[in-house]
């Protein structure tokens, strides 16, 4: 059960790795494609704010997908062995 937490810790930060919003947020000041007039700046910081939020909610989305894959993961071999004796019976 160790090694399966692990595992699921390790499917969290591939997916931090993929999506990497703390990225986006760490230069969310930073003008886009050397922009520095002010419009540059404004868009520059509205694209990088919806891509924190868009990637943010989608790595929590990852991480219930993976958490509940831990969940029910133990569940499995006992709902084989279940529908395997209700059949032979």
């Amino acid at each position: 059960m160790i090694f399966a937490g692990k595992r699921v810790w390790q499917f969290f930060l591939l997916g931090n790795v993929s999506l990497a919003p703390g990225l986006w947020l760490k230069n969310i000041f930073v003008p886009m494609f050397g922009q520095a007039d002010w419009q540059g700046r404004l868009m520059s910081f509205f694209m990088r704010l919806m891509n924190v939020i868009v990637r943010g909610a989608l790595l929590m989305i990852w991480l219930t997908v993976v958490a509940a894959i831990f969940l029910v993961w133990p569940i499995v071999p006992l709902v084989v062995v279940y529908f395997l004796r209700r059949s032979l019976m």
